[in-house]
């Protein structure tokens, strides 16, 4: 894996579909579904950004993205949820080791739909792609200690946790423990295949 297959790729991310999910590339017209969950303190509790305060902001910020699908360089899907049509979240790659083979994942859902294995459902889609198309060797995600639900998310699809990193990261005014988990493509291909 190398940088431009990942922008091969990205220019024009394929369509996954699950269960219940659909990930597609984000869009403009997502702006309200984006905003409703954007703007929920719950729900930026434990990431690095702050609430968004308005809908124009969350309009800024899909404008500022959205362009970087041309050039490859941006790695998330819009979580759609297929029985409502609702954009509820995104799913996607945070960062990528080419040196290394691996992939940080990251995500975010809607408040109103936690706690019916969705996250799951959508990260699991992703390695899907990070380990058949990408041919990555390690997927990672990491977690603020105190969020134990996404922890638990990332156990759910297969990986392991290994560890903490004591104030490894200077979030919203203070210094957050991270906790790390992750899983090999073998770990992966063996679940697949249960």
């Amino acid at each position: 894996m190398n940088k431009e297959i990942v922008a091969r790729l990205f220019r024009d991310p394929p369509v996954l579909r699950t269960q219940r999910l659909l990930l597609r590339r984000l869009q403009k017209n997502d702006c309200l579904d984006m905003h409703e969950y954007s703007r929920d303190a719950e729900v930026t509790k434990y990431l690095t950004w702050e609430p968004h305060p308005d809908p124009h902001y969350t309009m800024r910020y899909l404008t500022y993205i959205i362009p970087k699908y041309r050039t490859g360089d941006f790695h998330d899907w819009a979580v759609i949820h297929k029985e409502s049509g609702k954009m509820i979240g995104t799913c996607g790659f945070t960062s990528f080791n080419y040196a290394h083979n691996s992939a940080e994942i990251g995500y975010v859902l809607n408040r109103r739909f936690w706690g019916k294995g969705l996250a799951a459902e959508a990260i699991r889609a992703v390695m899907r792609v990070g380990f058949f198309d990408l041919n990555l060797h390690r997927i990672e995600a990491k977690y603020m200690i105190g969020n134990a639900q996404s922890r638990r998310v990332m156990e759910k699809c297969g990986m392991q946790f290994e560890g903490i990193q004591r104030d490894a990261m200077y979030i919203k005014n203070q210094y957050e423990t991270i906790g790390i988990c992750s899983i090999l493509s073998a770990d992966y291909i063996a679940l697949e295949n249960r």
